[in-house]
């Protein structure tokens, strides 16, 4: 280990190779489980002091799992399962969390992300959280070393990203968000804190608009509270399986990725949670299912379209 000391605050950073990879996999697995979880926003600071900031935002009250669905040595696949009610349950984002890994996809704007290979020794002993959308479509990738700071464990990372989806419905008066993360983990759950910038990027230069704090806070609670939520995956995770399949052999074969926001006023979630419930229904048979969610996708690639069918 390596300790540094500045001020009263004590940083231990974990080990690199084999330690840094099976003690990352424990702290990534108190991110799974049953949690009541709140979200809290509140803009702080504008350059312009003719700039309107906007209400904050609260919503909470709710329970989530955060459900493990695929663990290998150097990956662990999360699916957040929102429950609005005993009847409503939302598939919510996925986060994956991959030890060593040297391909991040950099946001650039206009929902268009850019394949870049980062040198190993850059993430070494680092893991790299990949968030993906409600429909498996990317969102934001960055890595970093947990580290136990006071007692803590942390890991913190700065990258840009699409506007999250509680603004890109109702404001386009920026188009990046610069999100500085950092997951606070302790025994009863964790705090995804952020620190993050909203900036206007035009012609290679970039304009902070405000910055904002974030607290989203996930407090474990008893795993019967979030049964629904775990029956309602058993009955959709074939469907949702054969959409990250397609996704991943498009992003895989691909060095970039541009995507359309809507077609005819819908997101892409919307036309694939109404297909999922077609499939569940068995109103779409197995062989046809697999054409049919590759369709849906191209959509949204736009002059790609052809090279998704065609997979």
């Amino acid at each position: 280990m390596i300790r540094r000391i500045t001020g009263l605050v004590a940083l231990t950073i974990l080990a690199t190779g084999l330690n840094a990879q099976q003690d990352g996999k424990k702290i990534v697995d108190k991110l799974c489980g049953c949690f009541e979880v709140a979200f809290k926003y509140a803009e702080t600071f504008a350059p312009d002091p003719d700039y309107k900031f906007h209400d904050r935002e609260e919503i909470g009250g709710t329970a989530e799992l955060a459900l493990p669905i695929e663990i290998t040595d150097k990956k662990i696949v999360i699916q957040h399962l929102l429950i609005v009610s005993p009847t409503v349950i939302v598939k919510h984002w996925r986060e994956e969390w991959t030890y060593e890994n040297p391909i991040i996809w950099k946001y650039k704007g206009d929902r268009t992300w850019v394949k870049e290979t980062v040198p190993a020794e850059n993430v070494k002993g680092k893991w790299t959280q990949t968030v993906w959308e409600v429909a498996d479509e990317p969102r934001y990738q960055g890595f970093s070393q947990f580290v136990n700071l006071d007692g803590k464990i942390v890991w913190q990372n700065t990258t840009d990203a699409p506007l999250p989806r509680r603004e890109y419905s109702v404001r386009s008066d920026y188009n990046i968000l610069k999100r500085t993360n950092r997951m606070n983990i302790t025994d009863s759950g964790y705090l995804h804190e952020q620190d993050n910038q909203k900036i206007i990027r035009a012609n290679g230069t970039d304009k902070l608009l405000v910055e904002e704090k974030g607290y989203n806070t996930y407090k474990r609670i008893d795993d019967k509270e979030c049964a629904v939520a775990k029956d309602y995956w058993e009955k959709n995770s074939t469907y949702w399986g054969k959409v990250r399949k397609i996704w991943a052999d498009y992003i895989n074969t691909h060095n970039s990725i541009s995507l359309k926001n809507k077609i005819d006023g819908k997101l892409l979630h919307e036309y694939l949670i109404s297909q999922a419930k077609e499939y569940a229904d068995k109103k779409i048979t197995d062989a046809e299912i697999d054409g049919k969610i590759t369709a849906e996708i191209a959509r949204f690639i736009g002059s790609d379209e052809k090279a998704v069918a065609a997979q």
